[in-house]
């Protein structure tokens, strides 16, 4: 059985480690900061300037003046401190964050990353993501296998604007756990409850490299 959006947060929180600082994208990463395993500690930082995010807001209790990158209403920890874009950014281009989780649309068996454009639709601009890429060693991508359509987001070379060339390291999906080999490939290491293989290799269009049993997540 696929893993809906929080099991994917849930399972990127096993990644945490204690007094990491760790930069949260929009989607699926903002879901991570509600699954803290216990006995960790871990500082939240969003690029819009705020270090010690806290979970979303219980309905009510929202202040609309305190938003992260994608302008979602959020909590802030006790200790938490404000800052300008300025010093945000110093932040991640100094390579002080030591997690940075992110959406994505595509993802290519190299480890390049497609997450800021789809060409004729109207976009923002890319926010902090390219600074992310380019600064960031610990990237770990959060998001669906495959699309609406049931292609494949896992795929031997991204079709969409590029976001970062080899920078992913981790990939966790709806199906499966997936590294990045350093020559190509997506290696699998975790498959989602009730989740075959076969299911797992129809849907990567990427080189998907098995080594031996794979292990069902444990959530």
């Amino acid at each position: 059985m696929a893993l809906d959006k929080n099991g994917i947060a849930k399972r990127i929180a096993q990644e945490l480690r204690d007094g990491w600082y760790v930069n949260l994208g929009i989607g699926i990463p903002t879901l991570v900061a509600n699954h803290i395993p216990e006995g960790i500690n871990v500082e939240f930082q969003s690029e819009n300037g705020i270090l010690g995010m806290g979970p979303f807001p219980f309905e009510g209790e929202e202040d609309a003046d305190l938003i992260n990158a994608g302008k979602q209403t959020i909590t802030a920890m006790d200790g938490a401190s404000y800052f300008d874009s300025a010093t945000s950014f110093a932040m991640i281009r100094g390579q002080h964050v030591q997690m940075t989780v992110l959406g994505a649309m595509e993802v290519s068996e190299n480890g390049d990353i497609a997450n800021w454009k789809i060409p004729g639709r109207m976009v923002k601009g890319m926010g902090g993501a390219m600074d992310l890429v380019a600064s960031a060693e610990n990237i770990i991508v959060a998001m669906t296998h495959a699309n609406k359509r049931g292609e494949s987001k896992l795929l031997k070379q991204c079709s969409l604007p590029i976001t970062g060339v080899n920078c992913v390291k981790k990939i966790v999906t709806d199906l499966a756990v997936l590294e990045v080999n350093p020559e190509g490939g997506f290696i699998l290491k975790e498959r989602a409850p009730g989740v075959s293989v076969e299911e797992i290799k129809e849907k990567t269009e990427g080189l998907l490299i098995i080594d031996g049993e794979v292990p069902e997540m444990t959530i």
